[in-house]
């Protein structure tokens, strides 16, 4: 009997407390506002942060898992470790050329190789009568779809004779079809183009028709969006010989691509093309490399890397904020604690020790910190919304992410930061003497 009325009167005690807090709380609006509002942009920041961060990791992966993990890419040049190579600096690299590829394809050399494809690229204008498109192109063979996924809005992508027989033909991305024949309404399959190099891409092309290489349109590619920071729209594509001797007056190539049978391979495959190129280029030594073998699962893991340790700094950026505001929160219960000395020496005088006193400054810097901690949840969420939708509208495929985790942590942090810098003016008010408390002007 005597327990339950204990534990009844700590009830009433606790109950008491906290609807003492709140009135004090609303009595002084503004000044709880503004204490509150340090905290809210804190755990707001955290929250936004935090889902831009997996918004944006989700993205830049979605882009290169399009791709499939099973791909893998030579490029010329030899790189350190798992830096870029040598061509990405601007370095021109001479070391690959059709023959690496043509050896690439040797099933008995490379067994889970099941598509292999070179690629050159440079920059061009593509015109169409009075229409004219700066744009990038993509100089390779027939495989090209048969490595990476190139869905087809109207015909097809070159064959195997077009390719090889040295055909004139060309493929257009979307971007690239929409500017030249968009307007006119003309179907842009069999229309004569004309394709000049730009000066940067090689001043030895061979491009002696004025205007440019004529190439016939049989195909366009269905929109694709962008894949590994490259517009897939707003590009050609032409037969390697074409790409090469008439547009960049070139003998070699700057990547091949490959494809394996499966995920699990990708590392053998590697091996296999190390050790054929290795024999190509009469490699001895590991310094005479002369080339880069990169797979997806690389680029993947780079790039969670990179993205994972830009959104730590960030977050740790925004709870800063969570800093200041617990600052801000110190410094608003000390000046209460001064302005409510009478106060506090005459509820000790009725009665009230020091924990009850205690108890009410810390609840109430608890109460504002897990206030402002709600509230910035919410605005936190509506804000990552609002930014994905945005993403979504500008044609990025941007996921909106809320950890329940960012959620806990920005709550947790808040309301520790109400524990944490309301302790010591909670301890000052506690231990003031009820005579010079009542004395105090």
């Amino acid at each position: 009997m005597i327990r339950s009325i204990r534990k009844f009167d700590i009830f009433m005690n606790f109950f008491g407390t906290i609807k003492l807090v709140f009135r004090t709380l609303l009595a002084r609006k503004g000044r709880s506002f503004l204490t509150i509002l340090g905290i809210v942009i804190g755990v707001a920041g955290v929250i936004i942060i935090i889902a831009l961060g997996a918004g944006a990791q989700a993205l830049v992966l979605g882009q290169i898992t399009k791709l499939g993990s099973n791909l893998l890419s030579v490029q010329a040049g030899k790189s350190n470790d798992k830096g870029p190579p040598s061509q990405l600096f601007g370095i021109v690299v001479t070391t690959l050329t059709t023959q690496d590829a043509d050896a690439l394809r040797d099933k008995a050399r490379v067994p889970h190789a099941v598509a292999v494809n070179p690629l050159a690229r440079g920059s061009a204008s593509v015109t169409w009568e009075r229409n004219t498109v700066d744009t990038n192109f993509v100089a390779t063979d027939y495989n090209y779809p048969n490595v990476v996924t190139v869905p087809m809005n109207k015909g097809q992508f070159f064959d195997q004779q077009a390719e090889q027989g040295g055909g004139n033909v060309v493929v257009l991305g979307s971007t690239v079809a929409d500017e030249l024949f968009g307007s006119s309404g003309i179907d842009p399959i069999g229309q004569v183009v004309k394709v000049k190099s730009s000066l940067q891409t090689g001043s030895r092309a061979d491009q002696s028709i004025v205007g440019g290489v004529p190439l016939r349109v049989v195909g366009v590619v269905s929109p694709r969006g962008t894949v590994f920071f490259q517009d897939q729209d707003d590009q050609i594509f032409v037969p390697l010989a074409i790409g090469q001797q008439q547009l960049l007056g070139i003998h070699y190539l700057q990547a091949i691509n490959i494809k394996a049978d499966s995920p699990a391979n990708v590392d053998q495959t590697i091996l296999d093309i190390n050790t054929v190129l290795s024999q190509q280029h009469h490699i001895k030594k590991d310094s005479d490399v002369d080339y880069t073998v990169r797979s997806i699962a690389d680029a993947i893991g780079i790039l969670t890397t990179i993205t994972s340790a830009l959104s730590l700094f960030l977050t740790a950026m925004a709870a800063i904020s969570l800093l200041v505001g617990g600052i801000g929160i110190l410094n608003i219960m000390l000046v209460t604690v001064a302005e409510r000395t009478r106060e506090i020496g005459l509820r000790k005088a009725v009665g009230a020790g020091n924990a009850a006193i205690r108890n009410q400054f810390l609840f109430e810097s608890g109460i504002m910190t897990l206030s402002g901690g709600l509230i910035g949840i919410v605005v936190g969420v509506i804000v990552s919304y609002l930014v994905s939708l945005l993403m979504h509208v500008l044609g990025f495929d941007w996921a909106f992410v809320i950890s329940l985790t960012s959620v806990v942590l920005a709550v947790g942090v808040s309301i520790l930061t109400g524990v944490v810098f309301g302790l010591y003016p909670a301890f000052k008010a506690a231990k003031l003497n009820p005579i010079e408390a009542l004395r105090y002007e």
